[in-house]
């Protein structure tokens, strides 16, 4: 896999499921601010080439590394053996996340626990973790990615407006316990951007968004991407405990 060699002196963000849509816009817009960049993924290793290929062409540092952020064992050494004392830890963003869509009725229990493994025992371990690192250094910005439907509640979703909405709880309660250490944690929620996810979506509810939305667009990962770069820079340093709504106005 093309890669660089990480030095342990430079700014690092960590972007969990870093390898494609908002996860690889984020990598691509730290690492053109400055950081050097660690990127996760899960499934797809082909992206995540492709995504570290693109920051190390437009002059970065990146690598990857397979992690399921679901398996708090594996996590926990990941931070011990590839970011402790290996990198200098000024950023995580917590964006790993998956859906297992259905109505309630019909939800299987392994699916809603799947979603809340992954989008918030994920966030919270990492956050777990990191917080260890930075807190020994006083510094640190912890960048949760949530989601309008943790806002708003969404049919078909209820396992994952769960954990999306958690996770903003999470991001709360996290930024009163670390603010001692000046470490910030605050969180960004998309609406409804182009992804993979939204490709698949028909004319007609593709549609219905877009009424529903303001601004009549679906966003981009960019937007998204722009939001967390501003609470990782140096210009977002006293704000803590937050939440950007990047929705077009769908949810004020």
């Amino acid at each position: 896999m093309t890669t660089t060699a990480m030095q342990d002196d430079l700014p690092t963000a960590l972007v969990t499921g870093g390898s494609r849509g908002i996860g690889r816009a984020i990598a691509q817009c730290l690492a053109r601010d400055g950081f050097q960049v660690c990127l996760t993924y899960v499934s797809r290793p082909e992206e995540a080439e492709q995504t570290v290929a693109s920051i190390v062409a437009a002059g970065g540092k990146a690598r990857a590394y397979p992690l399921n952020v679901g398996d708090s064992a594996a996590v926990a050494d990941f931070f011990a053996n590839e970011i402790k004392d290996k990198v200098n830890l000024a950023v995580l963003v917590n964006n790993a996340g998956i859906t297992r869509d259905g109505f309630l009725v019909r939800m299987k229990d392994e699916d809603f626990d799947a979603v809340l493994g992954i989008n918030l025992r994920g966030a919270f371990t990492c956050t777990r973790e990191a917080a260890k690192i930075m807190s020994k250094k006083r510094t640190g910005r912890i960048i949760n990615i949530s989601s309008v439907v943790g806002q708003m509640g969404n049919a078909g979703q209820v396992n994952y407006a769960a954990a999306k909405a958690a996770l903003l709880g999470l991001t709360k309660s996290c930024a009163k316990e670390l603010a001692a250490r000046q470490i910030t944690v605050n969180a960004v929620a998309p609406g409804f951007i182009e992804t993979d996810m939204t490709a698949g979506l028909t004319d007609t509810v593709r549609e219905a968004y877009m009424d529903a939305i303001p601004l009549k667009r679906l966003g981009s990962a960019a937007d998204v991407a722009e939001a967390v770069a501003f609470l990782a820079s140096d210009r977002a340093a006293y704000i803590t405990g937050q939440v950007i709504a990047v929705n077009g106005g769908m949810y004020c």
